[in-house]
């Protein structure tokens, strides 16, 4: 009677042990598929910075053509982009300190 006891532990055993095998299968595939993909997205984006490069040299060249200093108006939009994202965190600042000072009273 113990035998029997003995062989469906092992049988138990061996069946969740197969299981944990295929899971770790399909986890592999996975993996690998993911890595495939990063692989193609690399490639992608590689691809769309290099066309971006030559479509802003191209755009440079026409505003220079037209009598328009390109990189003056790229560095007016940086300019435009970084106040309007300063503005923002600024508006963030003051609710924060208001809501430090109401903790530190608060105590």
């Amino acid at each position: 009677m113990g035998l029997g006891s003995t062989a469906k532990k092992i049988q138990t055993l061996s069946d969740r042990a197969e299981a944990m095998y295929k899971q770790v299968k399909k986890l592999q595939q996975r993996i690998t598929g993911l890595e495939e993909e990063m692989d193609e997205t690399h490639t992608t984006v590689t691809r769309m910075d290099h066309q971006l490069t030559e479509q802003r040299a191209l755009l440079l060249a026409i505003a220079d053509e037209q009598g328009l200093d390109g990189e003056q108006i790229l560095a007016d939009a940086a300019i435009d982009e970084a106040e309007r994202d300063g503005t923002t965190e600024a508006d963030d600042g003051p609710a924060a300190a208001e809501d430090g000072a109401t903790d530190a009273t608060a105590e």
